[in-house]
Protein backbone atom coordinates (compact mmCIF):
# COMPACT_ATOMS: atom_id res chain seq x y z
CA UNK A 1 0.00 0.00 0.00
CA UNK A 2 1.37 3.66 -1.27
CA UNK A 3 1.50 5.95 1.75
CA UNK A 4 2.99 9.40 -0.75
CA UNK A 5 1.22 10.76 -3.40
CA UNK A 6 2.12 14.16 -5.41
CA UNK A 7 -0.37 16.26 -6.57
CA UNK A 8 0.14 18.74 -9.31
CA UNK A 9 -2.02 22.07 -10.42
CA UNK A 10 -2.47 23.13 -13.84
CA UNK A 11 -5.31 25.39 -14.67
CA UNK A 12 -8.94 25.48 -13.27
CA UNK A 13 -9.86 22.26 -12.09
CA UNK A 14 -6.90 20.33 -13.87
CA UNK A 15 -4.52 18.88 -12.01
CA UNK A 16 -3.19 15.47 -11.87
CA UNK A 17 -1.98 13.18 -8.70
CA UNK A 18 0.61 10.50 -9.23
CA UNK A 19 0.88 7.34 -7.31
CA UNK A 20 4.06 5.58 -7.51
CA UNK A 21 3.84 4.76 -11.27
CA UNK A 22 0.16 5.59 -11.68
CA UNK A 23 -0.91 8.74 -12.86
CA UNK A 24 -4.11 10.12 -12.85
CA UNK A 25 -4.95 13.41 -14.96
CA UNK A 26 -8.36 15.29 -14.12
CA UNK A 27 -10.16 17.48 -16.40
CA UNK A 28 -7.43 18.79 -18.10
CA UNK A 29 -7.99 22.37 -19.83
CA UNK A 30 -5.35 25.17 -20.82
CA UNK A 31 -8.29 27.99 -20.49
CA UNK A 32 -9.26 30.89 -22.66
CA UNK A 33 -6.46 32.66 -24.98
CA UNK A 34 -3.73 30.88 -23.23
CA UNK A 35 -4.20 31.50 -19.87
CA UNK A 36 -1.92 28.08 -19.05
CA UNK A 37 1.62 29.22 -20.92
CA UNK A 38 2.65 26.85 -23.14
CA UNK A 39 5.99 25.73 -21.72
CA UNK A 40 3.54 24.87 -18.20
CA UNK A 41 1.34 22.27 -20.66
CA UNK A 42 1.20 19.19 -20.46
CA UNK A 43 3.21 16.97 -23.27
CA UNK A 44 3.80 13.37 -23.73
CA UNK A 45 7.10 14.04 -21.79
CA UNK A 46 5.39 14.41 -18.71
CA UNK A 47 4.11 10.87 -19.13
CA UNK A 48 7.16 8.87 -19.03
CA UNK A 49 8.07 6.09 -16.71
CA UNK A 50 4.78 6.02 -15.98
CA UNK A 51 3.00 2.17 -16.10
CA UNK A 52 -0.39 3.37 -15.65
CA UNK A 53 -1.64 7.13 -17.25
CA UNK A 54 -5.50 7.67 -16.78
CA UNK A 55 -7.13 10.60 -18.52
CA UNK A 56 -10.26 11.28 -16.47
CA UNK A 57 -13.42 13.67 -17.95
CA UNK A 58 -15.90 14.71 -15.91
CA UNK A 59 -18.45 16.31 -17.92
CA UNK A 60 -18.51 17.81 -21.56
CA UNK A 61 -18.33 21.35 -19.75
CA UNK A 62 -15.55 23.42 -22.05
CA UNK A 63 -13.72 24.33 -18.81
CA UNK A 64 -13.62 20.58 -17.85
CA UNK A 65 -12.86 18.95 -21.34
CA UNK A 66 -9.87 19.97 -23.70
CA UNK A 67 -9.86 17.95 -26.78
CA UNK A 68 -5.91 18.35 -26.68
CA UNK A 69 -5.43 15.23 -24.92
CA UNK A 70 -6.48 13.40 -27.52
CA UNK A 71 -3.12 14.63 -29.17
CA UNK A 72 -1.24 12.82 -26.60
CA UNK A 73 0.47 9.85 -28.02
CA UNK A 74 -1.82 6.97 -26.66
CA UNK A 75 -0.77 4.55 -29.07
CA UNK A 76 2.70 4.46 -27.59
CA UNK A 77 1.99 4.74 -24.16
CA UNK A 78 -0.34 3.76 -21.55
CA UNK A 79 -2.94 5.61 -21.54
CA UNK A 80 -6.13 5.10 -20.85
CA UNK A 81 -9.38 7.76 -21.18
CA UNK A 82 -12.23 7.82 -18.94
CA UNK A 83 -15.21 10.05 -19.49
CA UNK A 84 -18.27 10.79 -18.28
CA UNK A 85 -21.11 9.31 -20.58
CA UNK A 86 -22.88 12.85 -21.83
CA UNK A 87 -19.56 13.48 -24.09
CA UNK A 88 -20.27 13.27 -27.37
CA UNK A 89 -20.32 9.56 -28.77
CA UNK A 90 -16.97 9.51 -30.72
CA UNK A 91 -14.98 10.80 -28.52
CA UNK A 92 -12.44 8.13 -27.29
CA UNK A 93 -12.55 6.90 -23.62
CA UNK A 94 -14.26 4.09 -21.25
CA UNK A 95 -18.06 6.11 -20.71
CA UNK A 96 -19.23 6.11 -17.21
CA UNK A 97 -22.52 7.13 -15.19
CA UNK A 98 -22.97 7.72 -11.78
CA UNK A 99 -22.88 4.44 -10.41
CA UNK A 100 -20.91 2.43 -13.08
CA UNK A 101 -17.70 0.99 -11.58
CA UNK A 102 -14.58 -0.02 -13.58
CA UNK A 103 -11.40 -1.49 -13.14
CA UNK A 104 -8.02 -0.71 -15.34
CA UNK A 105 -5.07 -2.65 -14.28
CA UNK A 106 -5.30 -2.14 -10.36
CA UNK A 107 -6.59 1.33 -10.65
CA UNK A 108 -10.34 1.00 -9.33
CA UNK A 109 -12.59 3.60 -10.19
CA UNK A 110 -16.46 4.86 -9.03
CA UNK A 111 -18.70 7.36 -11.00
CA UNK A 112 -20.90 9.37 -8.63
CA UNK A 113 -23.40 12.05 -9.19
CA UNK A 114 -22.82 15.60 -10.06
CA UNK A 115 -25.24 18.37 -9.46
CA UNK A 116 -24.78 19.84 -12.94
CA UNK A 117 -23.20 17.29 -15.81
CA UNK A 118 -21.75 14.65 -16.02
CA UNK A 119 -19.98 12.78 -13.25
CA UNK A 120 -17.48 12.66 -10.06
CA UNK A 121 -14.48 10.00 -9.67
CA UNK A 122 -13.60 8.40 -7.04
CA UNK A 123 -10.13 6.23 -7.31
CA UNK A 124 -8.51 3.77 -5.79
CA UNK A 125 -4.88 3.08 -6.38
CA UNK A 126 -2.34 1.07 -4.22
CA UNK A 127 -5.01 2.07 -1.05
CA UNK A 128 -5.17 5.43 -1.51
CA UNK A 129 -8.31 7.05 -2.42
CA UNK A 130 -9.08 10.17 -4.60
CA UNK A 131 -11.29 12.37 -5.16
CA UNK A 132 -12.63 14.55 -8.07
CA UNK A 133 -15.85 16.23 -7.80
CA UNK A 134 -15.83 17.48 -11.54
CA UNK A 135 -18.84 20.32 -11.00
CA UNK A 136 -20.52 18.24 -8.56
CA UNK A 137 -21.25 21.63 -5.77
CA UNK A 138 -23.83 23.23 -4.04
CA UNK A 139 -24.93 25.42 -6.39
CA UNK A 140 -26.94 28.33 -5.81
CA UNK A 141 -26.59 32.12 -5.87
CA UNK A 142 -28.40 33.43 -2.19
CA UNK A 143 -28.74 36.75 -3.49
CA UNK A 144 -30.82 36.32 -6.65
CA UNK A 145 -32.00 32.82 -6.48
CA UNK A 146 -35.88 32.22 -5.13
CA UNK A 147 -36.26 30.14 -1.85
CA UNK A 148 -37.60 27.42 -4.12
CA UNK A 149 -34.22 27.38 -6.60
CA UNK A 150 -32.35 27.33 -3.16
CA UNK A 151 -34.42 23.89 -1.64
CA UNK A 152 -34.47 22.35 -4.70
CA UNK A 153 -30.02 22.85 -5.11
CA UNK A 154 -29.73 22.19 -2.08
CA UNK A 155 -32.09 18.77 -1.87
CA UNK A 156 -29.83 17.83 -5.16
CA UNK A 157 -26.47 18.18 -3.52
CA UNK A 158 -27.56 16.55 -0.30
CA UNK A 159 -28.88 13.68 -2.07
CA UNK A 160 -25.71 13.45 -4.35
CA UNK A 161 -23.47 13.55 -1.10
CA UNK A 162 -25.57 10.92 0.72
CA UNK A 163 -23.27 7.83 -0.94
CA UNK A 164 -20.29 10.09 -0.91
CA UNK A 165 -20.18 10.33 2.92
CA UNK A 166 -19.31 7.07 3.96
CA UNK A 167 -16.59 6.53 1.70
CA UNK A 168 -12.26 7.32 2.88
CA UNK A 169 -10.93 10.02 1.18
CA UNK A 170 -7.47 10.58 0.98
CA UNK A 171 -7.27 13.21 -1.31
CA UNK A 172 -10.08 15.72 -2.63
CA UNK A 173 -10.70 18.05 -4.96
CA UNK A 174 -14.14 20.54 -4.97
CA UNK A 175 -14.96 23.64 -6.17
CA UNK A 176 -15.21 26.88 -4.45
CA UNK A 177 -16.56 29.19 -7.11
CA UNK A 178 -16.57 32.76 -5.90
CA UNK A 179 -19.14 33.36 -8.57
CA UNK A 180 -22.13 32.58 -6.62
CA UNK A 181 -21.65 35.43 -3.62
CA UNK A 182 -21.23 34.93 0.02
CA UNK A 183 -22.09 31.22 0.42
CA UNK A 184 -19.67 30.00 -2.61
CA UNK A 185 -18.18 28.15 0.28
CA UNK A 186 -21.35 26.51 1.14
CA UNK A 187 -21.13 22.77 -1.12
CA UNK A 188 -16.81 22.67 0.53
CA UNK A 189 -17.67 23.28 3.80
CA UNK A 190 -20.62 20.67 3.79
CA UNK A 191 -18.07 18.36 1.68
CA UNK A 192 -15.59 18.66 4.53
CA UNK A 193 -17.32 18.64 7.57
CA UNK A 194 -19.27 15.32 6.16
CA UNK A 195 -16.63 13.17 5.04
CA UNK A 196 -13.61 14.38 6.25
CA UNK A 197 -10.98 13.72 3.50
CA UNK A 198 -7.60 13.99 4.93
CA UNK A 199 -6.82 16.80 1.94
CA UNK A 200 -9.12 18.79 0.61
CA UNK A 201 -7.74 21.12 -2.68
CA UNK A 202 -10.15 23.80 -3.76
CA UNK A 203 -10.60 24.18 -7.56
CA UNK A 204 -12.85 25.76 -10.36
CA UNK A 205 -12.18 29.08 -8.39
CA UNK A 206 -12.15 31.25 -11.27
CA UNK A 207 -8.97 32.35 -11.72
CA UNK A 208 -8.99 33.84 -8.40
CA UNK A 209 -6.04 32.23 -6.37
CA UNK A 210 -6.94 34.36 -3.09
CA UNK A 211 -10.27 32.70 -3.02
CA UNK A 212 -8.51 29.34 -3.03
CA UNK A 213 -5.39 30.75 -0.59
CA UNK A 214 -8.44 32.16 1.85
CA UNK A 215 -10.29 29.01 2.06
CA UNK A 216 -7.57 26.80 3.04
CA UNK A 217 -6.53 29.77 5.77
CA UNK A 218 -10.15 28.95 7.33
CA UNK A 219 -11.15 26.14 5.75
CA UNK A 220 -8.83 22.75 8.18
CA UNK A 221 -10.20 21.31 10.76
CA UNK A 222 -8.62 18.93 13.01
CA UNK A 223 -9.49 15.74 10.36
CA UNK A 224 -8.56 17.77 7.10
CA UNK A 225 -5.64 19.78 5.75
CA UNK A 226 -6.95 22.43 3.56
CA UNK A 227 -3.70 22.52 0.68
CA UNK A 228 -4.81 25.51 -2.00
CA UNK A 229 -2.50 25.34 -5.06
CA UNK A 230 -2.12 28.18 -7.33
CA UNK A 231 0.35 28.70 -9.58
CA UNK A 232 0.79 26.23 -12.98
CA UNK A 233 3.03 23.19 -12.26
CA UNK A 234 3.08 23.66 -8.28
CA UNK A 235 3.45 20.32 -6.94
CA UNK A 236 2.62 18.73 -3.44
CA UNK A 237 3.90 15.79 -2.26
CA UNK A 238 2.13 14.29 0.62
CA UNK A 239 2.62 11.59 2.80
CA UNK A 240 0.02 10.09 5.02
CA UNK A 241 0.51 8.27 8.33
CA UNK A 242 -1.53 7.47 10.40
CA UNK A 243 -2.29 10.49 12.12
CA UNK A 244 -1.18 13.18 10.52
CA UNK A 245 -0.22 14.30 6.92
CA UNK A 246 3.16 15.38 5.91
CA UNK A 247 3.39 17.76 2.85
CA UNK A 248 6.52 19.06 0.58
CA UNK A 249 5.91 21.76 -1.89
CA UNK A 250 8.02 22.79 -5.14
CA UNK A 251 7.21 24.69 -8.47
CA UNK A 252 7.81 22.44 -11.34
CA UNK A 253 8.82 24.38 -14.10
CA UNK A 254 10.04 21.51 -16.04
CA UNK A 255 8.35 18.20 -16.37
CA UNK A 256 8.16 16.00 -13.58
CA UNK A 257 9.53 12.62 -13.68
CA UNK A 258 8.02 9.64 -11.79
CA UNK A 259 8.95 9.46 -8.42
CA UNK A 260 11.99 7.08 -7.29
CA UNK A 261 13.01 8.19 -4.02
CA UNK A 262 11.36 9.08 -0.63
CA UNK A 263 11.03 12.76 -0.93
CA UNK A 264 12.20 15.43 1.28
CA UNK A 265 9.06 16.12 3.52
CA UNK A 266 8.86 19.29 5.70
CA UNK A 267 5.76 20.72 6.43
CA UNK A 268 3.56 18.68 9.44
CA UNK A 269 -0.24 19.25 9.39
CA UNK A 270 -2.48 18.91 12.10
CA UNK A 271 -0.57 16.67 15.29
CA UNK A 272 -2.35 15.49 18.35
CA UNK A 273 -1.04 18.58 20.41
CA UNK A 274 -2.22 21.26 17.85
CA UNK A 275 -4.22 23.86 20.04
CA UNK A 276 -7.28 23.36 17.49
CA UNK A 277 -7.69 19.79 17.95
CA UNK A 278 -10.60 19.50 19.74
CA UNK A 279 -12.62 21.15 16.87
CA UNK A 280 -14.18 19.40 13.83
CA UNK A 281 -15.32 22.99 13.05
CA UNK A 282 -13.88 25.33 10.29
CA UNK A 283 -10.76 27.67 11.70
CA UNK A 284 -9.07 30.58 11.30
CA UNK A 285 -5.52 30.30 11.32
Amino acid sequence: MADTAAVTYFHHSGLTVTVGKTMLVFDYWRGESGALPEEMQLTNADFAGYSQILVFVSHDHEDHFDEVIYTWDYEHLPITYIVSDDLPIGKRGKRMKPGDTLNVGDVNIRAFDSTDRGVSFYVTVDGLHIFHAGDLNLWHWREESSIREITQAENAFYAAMRPIERLPIDVAMFPVDPRMGGLFDAGANHFIMAVKPRLFIPIHWQGRAEVAVNYARQGRTKYTEVLALTKPRERAVVTFRENELRIHMSALRTPAPAPEEEPDLSLDAFTPDDPFSDTDLPVKI
